[in-house]
């Protein structure tokens, strides 16, 4: 606030709001807290798709090894899997993952599933996770992102 006094005709003025020197350095602070606090909301954004993704294929395992013990076999239920889960995540919005699910042991024929399987996830090309690697799950609960693999935290690395 600046007040101005005018002796000859005896006005009070007042004067409020902000200087330009002030305006530029509020500016300035906002720009380098944007500038700090993007990058790590980028992070957050591809770690949160990667989570969503592997929830994803860990429920593929769970409703692949349910149907085998309802269904009896692994191939009794290997090509209505394939055509349900074998597509591209996520289902709705911009798909950011190719899921594929194959036996491990291709000896069988027609590439049928059998007990020892493995699902993965490729990012697709042009999506914001391909830099982020691949993601798999094979029946044994072993996850891999790109080459670290284990059974516990290997995914979150």
């Amino acid at each position: 606030m600046t007040t101005t006094y005018c002796k000859r005709h005896k006005i009070t003025k007042t004067q409020y709001g902000f200087t330009l020197i002030e305006m530029m350095i509020v500016i300035a602070i906002i720009g380098v807290m944007a500038a700090i606090a993007y990058p790590s909301y980028q992070q957050y954004i591809i770690k949160a798709k990667r989570a969503d993704m592997m929830s994803e294929m860990q429920n593929i395992a769970s409703t692949i090894e349910s149907r085998k013990l309802a269904q009896g076999s692994y191939s009794d239920i290997s090509s209505s899997i394939k055509t349900e889960f074998a597509t591209e995540y996520p289902r709705q919005g911009s798909a950011l993952y190719d899921v594929t699910i194959n036996p491990i042991t291709l000896t069988p024929p027609d590439n049928i599933l059998t007990e020892k399987w493995i699902i993965t996830a490729m990012p697709k090309t042009g999506s914001q996770m391909v830099a982020d690697g691949s993601l798999s799950l094979n029946y044994r609960n072993v996850k891999c992102r790109g080459s670290i693999c284990g059974n516990s935290n290997e995914w979150n690395k």
